[in-house]
């Protein structure tokens, strides 16, 4: 976890060796943003609204997806990086959110090379991961800039996730004080998404995350809970999200269990067909 006031931005630092799990991962979208600083081989994605796939060597800014994105690995990879709440890129980025909505980009597009290039010698010769990712805290700290309209943003979308996307958005800009025009359009500059889309997002993880591929599963009563209209509601959103029918994505997750027993699969990443 970082240091204040990053945590406020940022949910964890984290530092990745060794070979994957598989060679092509799909990781639909979440209610989160993601930083890579590469130190190994290039990693490739593919997905967002463009069908290439692109080559990344120093790294990676990924806003809020909207869309399923493929990683590629190496190998053996080698990496250090932050997850980051759906508003917590804004401070650290030049441009718009909405500009780098569904479109990867480059570290040094975002940081310029002689920046990143610098930051990527340090902590190749750093003295083990917790000196890399104090490193890596350092370079966020510095890079931490005053961004208008981030205390509205942050506070509402705590609210949408304190309510798992379940709350009106014209009661959230009521109480907030303004219209839901000039919300969405704070929404879309500093996470690239409306806030609309947003408590989607947050509805479908949440739903996702409570599914327990290893037991039945009652599709009607999950999406009923959840608050979709009917179960041809909650496969639409399935599918719109994951590229995946519902049955397809658990057969997903237990292919995996089945491949890597005993192996804990952490987060939101999908071996890909």
């Amino acid at each position: 976890m970082p240091r204040p006031p990053l945590d406020g931005l940022i949910d964890d630092l984290y530092y990745l060796e060794g070979a994957p799990p598989y060679a092509r991962l799909t990781l639909p979208p979440s209610p989160s943003a993601l930083l890579i600083v590469n130190l190994g081989a290039p990693f490739r994605i593919r997905g967002g609204t463009d069908n290439e796939t692109a080559e990344y060597a120093d790294g990676c800014v990924v806003t809020m997806p909207t869309r399923a994105f493929e990683f590629g690995y190496p190998l053996r990879t080698r990496s250090v990086g932050a997850h980051l709440k759906p508003w917590g890129l804004a401070p650290f980025v030049p441009m718009p959110a909405a500009e780098l909505c569904d479109r990867p980009v480059t570290i040094e597009q975002v940081w310029g090379r002689p920046a990143i290039a610098e930051l990527r010698d340090r902590l190749a010769t750093a003295d083990g991961p917790y000196e890399m990712l104090t490193l890596l805290e350092e370079e966020l700290m510095r890079r931490l800039s005053e961004t208008s309209g981030l205390g509205l943003v942050r506070h509402t979308s705590g609210v949408i996730a304190a309510t798992s996307g379940a709350v009106a958005i014209g009661d959230l800009s009521a109480a907030a004080g303004v219209s839901t025009t000039h919300l969405a359009q704070r929404f879309k500059e500093l996470i690239g998404v409306t806030p609309k889309r947003l408590a989607r997002t947050y509805r479908f993880t949440a739903t996702a995350f409570a599914i327990d591929p290893a037991g039945p599963i009652d599709w009607g009563e999950l999406a009923g809970r959840a608050g979709y209209f009917d179960q041809a509601h909650f496969g639409h959103e399935f599918r719109a999200f994951t590229g995946l029918t519902p049955t397809r994505y658990v057969e997903v997750r237990r292919r995996f269990l089945r491949e890597h027993p005993g192996h804990v699969f952490d987060g939101w990443p999908l071996p890909a067909d």
